[in-house]
Order: C-alpha cells, then structure tokens, then sequence
C-alpha cells in the first residue's frame, strides 16, 4: 500500500515519477487566470488567522461545509473565526474522493510543513500552528506567492477600474512577479442586469467619451482596451452562462443600443442579438491587440436565493449549465475567421460532456497564426478533480495535441491554491506514464521532458507573449 501523498503522490508507474521530479516540477508557474485581488497584492496583506485565509473566500470549502450539514453562519455568518474552522474540519474527512482533501493536505504541507490529516482529533494544534506561521514576516501576500515558484499572475479585472494597484505592484522592485490585468467586461454586456445604467456611466466618465448609441460604446471601449494594453494586459476573459450567435445588421445593432441606453428592457432573442454583436466586436479588436479571448462556458449560477441574500455572488450555489454549446460556438468563431477577426482563443466549459465536442471544434479553426491557436482550456472548476483532469486530457490527446496544451490556472481567490498546478502536473505525468509503460510512446526523456515541461509551463509563456525573460 502507498503512504499517504507521500513524495510519489498520484504517480503510479516509474516513468511517471521520473517525468515529475526531474521535469515538471522543476518549472515555475504561470497563472494565466485567477480572482486574486490586486489591492491585497499590493497591499501585502496579512491574514490574522487561518480561517481568513482558508475560508475566507472560498465557494469550494463552502460547498463542502453545507454539504455536511454546517449552519450558513459557521460558513459565510457571523461565527467565531475558530469556530468556523472548526465545523470545516469536522467536514474535510468526509471529503473521501475529493479533490478539496488533496488540496488541503498539500497546502498544509507546503506551506506549512503539517503532514497530520486534519480532523475533529487535531484541528485546535492546527489551528494554532499554523495561525502561529502566518504571523511570521514571511507569510505575507507577496511573500506567499513567491513561495510558490510563480514568475506571473493575470488577474480579473473589469473596464473601468483604474488599474492604480497593478501599477503600484510593479513600482515595487523587491516583487519579482509580474502582475497583470485580464480584461472581464461581462457588466458591460449585460443590459438585463439592474445596474446596467450606472455601469455605463462610470464607463463613459473613465473613457470620457459620451455613450449614446453602439458607435460611442464602441469608442469607450476601445479607450479602455488601450488603457488596459498600455499596462501590460494580453489576456481577455468572458464568463458566458451559454453558448449564443444571433447576428444582426448594422443599423439594427445602433437601434437595439440605444433601446439597452435608454433602460428599455430587452426581450430573450435581443439580449443574444447585443450580446453576439459585442463578442463580435471585441473578438476583432483582441485580434487587432495580439490578445488572447477565453471564454468561459456553461454555469447556471446563483441558484440558491435564500444564500444568494444572505451571501452574495460567488458563494458556492452555482451548477453545470446544459445548454447547447456546439453550433452557436463554431458560428461566431467563424464568423470572426471570415473576417480575419478569430483572435487566439481558449475555450472552456463547465460541462464535461462537452470535452469531445471541444476537441474536434478546436481543429476546424487552427492556422498558423500560433501553434495551438484554439485550445480547449484546462478542466474547469467542478471538473478540476483527478477524473476530470484525466478525462480532459484523454479526450484532448485523442482528438487535437495535447503536446501544445497550455496547461493549468488556479482560476481561484486564494494565496496558497498554487498546489493545484502541483496536482494538475503529478496527473499530467502519471497519464504520459500510463502511456510509455502500455507501449503507445516511446521512452524518451528528451521528448518526454520536452512535452512535460512545455505543458507545465512553456506553452503558455509562448502562447500569450508574456515577457518573462
């Protein structure tokens, strides 16, 4: 019988421990996509205890403590801080299959050097352990990020912010990192939500272009993507509930704006139409940048509405979206490759039967504007767990290349979820392995080496441009 995530964790065969220790955990990490938030970046915060720092901010353990039977205010309520991480100890060993017990476990160990299982018996010594290392200089939120082998972070980051804190974190030349933005511009594409006016506002006033019509929105935008460009940003992100192309003509797209302006509401076929003609707008304009759109697929989110109230957005009560993906998907990339217009684009989606579909999408569109140009993106939140890393890569090997696959994201709030890219990489190695031993690839470690390393890092250096030299 194995140890328990010993050095030789979820790596089953000879080649594949071979291909982690001696290549993939060697190169750094890129996190291309994450919710860290850039004030406490460059801030530098320190959290006060573990709870802040664990639980704070994330839906995943959230999820995992209702499922328990934990009362909402020992999770996002009022509680104790050590009451609260009380009642998630008492949960994780529940957690039997699931990643949150591998990623626990290994955030203890590295950064805390706990190689104890947490539980009901010992949570107080852990607590206080590691309460006692975050008060330690060291523990800060640069300094966390640097322990952790990073070399740079995109954020998220909407149009109209400033930017002043990523500009102070590159004013501060004892941090290493490079911190960017990645432009999300979902508020600006959604006249259906109650603030969508205001929104506007503040866009017109941070653009200083007066927006009255789909030309002017235009130019507010293209303003703000050049503020973005001119602070290093490469790297766009949509969060889309589903896939829609409904095109319009040009003088119907300046009617349907200004009806969206005047806070008229829109009906279920105009809001696909505003929503395709601004995807098809910015998808020509990062092409024209040399930037990368990811689009993010297939979450029915806020489902709870009692929680939802209390809570807010982000709480863990979000779902697998199943709508369609295919036909609308391939149409707007096309329409955009029609025009010369198809950026270099990451396609993601929350439901994993979509990983084959993805897979022969991705090929119809690949040129040799970049090697990989369309890539299917790393398994995403409710399939980032072993069987659904292992399932993307099976079906991505199979259909595309999975040598040009540009690898893992935290797509997390967290200053110590950068295991993740440790665990994404142990599986990578373990399925390559899997395949040397059977006899479908040879055993050569300049190649394996090569493909390791390039996955686990390179590839992405290459694919956005990132200047890390």
């Amino acid at each position: 019988m194995k140890p328990f995530m010993d050095k030789d964790f979820l790596l089953q065969t000879e080649v594949a421990k071979k291909l982690y220790h001696e290549y993939a955990a060697q190169v750094p990490v890129l996190d291309y996509h994450c919710h860290l938030n850039p004030q406490e970046i460059a801030e530098d915060i320190h959290f006060k205890n573990m709870t802040e720092l664990w639980l704070g901010a994330d839906h995943y353990k959230w999820r995992v403590m209702r499922s328990n039977g934990v009362p909402e205010k020992y999770i996002t309520g009022d509680a104790p801080d050590e009451e609260k991480f009380h009642a998630f100890a008492k949960a994780l060993p529940n957690c039997i299959g699931n990643p949150m017990y591998h990623w626990c476990h290994l955030e203890l160990q590295r950064y805390f050097g706990i190689y104890e299982t947490l539980s009901e018996k010992n949570w107080k010594k852990i607590y206080d352990t590691c309460n006692a290392r975050l008060a330690e200089p060291d523990m800060s939120a640069k300094k966390l990020i640097q322990m952790s082998g990073v070399t740079l972070v995109c954020t998220t980051d909407d149009p109209v912010d400033d930017l002043h804190y990523h500009e102070q974190i590159a004013a501060d030349k004892q941090f290493s990192v490079q911190v960017l933005p990645a432009w999300r511009p979902d508020l600006a594409m959604s006249p259906e939500k109650a603030g969508f006016a205001e929104y506007i506002g503040k866009l017109s006033a941070v653009s200083g272009v007066a927006i009255v019509d789909f030309t002017s929105l235009k130019q507010a935008l293209r303003k703000r993507l050049d503020f973005f460009a001119e602070r290093g940003c490469l790297v766009s992100d949509h969060g889309l509930d589903y896939a829609e192309f409904c095109p319009l003509a040009e003088e119907e797209e300046e009617m349907l704006v200004k009806k969206s302006l005047s806070g008229a509401s829109l009906s279920g076929e105009e809001l696909r139409q505003f929503r395709t003609m601004m995807m098809l707008f910015l998808g020509e304009e990062y092409k024209k940048r040399g930037w990368v759109m990811q689009l993010h697929y297939g979450a029915k989110r806020e489902n709870n509405e009692r929680v939802f109230a209390s809570a807010g957005a982000n709480a863990g009560i979000d779902c697998i979206n199943p709508h369609g993906f295919a036909a609308e998907v391939a149409d707007f990339m096309n329409a955009l490759n029609n025009d010369g217009n198809l950026p270099k684009t990451i396609l993601y989606s929350l439901n994993p039967t979509d990983n084959a579909l993805i897979g022969t999408m991705i090929g119809c569109f690949q040129n040799e504007d970049a090697r990989g140009k369309i890539q299917q993106g790393a398994a995403w939140w409710f399939n980032d767990h072993k069987y659904g890393m292992e399932e993307h890569m099976n079906s991505l090997a199979s259909l595309s290349l999975l040598g040009n696959f540009i690898g893992m994201l935290t797509d997390s709030r967290s200053f110590i979820s950068y295991p993740r890219h440790e665990y994404f990489r142990r599986i990578l190695c373990n399925y390559i392995g899997n395949l040397v031993e059977q006899g479908e690839y040879p055993e050569d470690y300049e190649l394996l080496g090569e493909i390791v390393k390039n996955i686990s890092y390179y590839n992405a250096v290459n694919y956005f441009g990132f200047d890390l030299q």
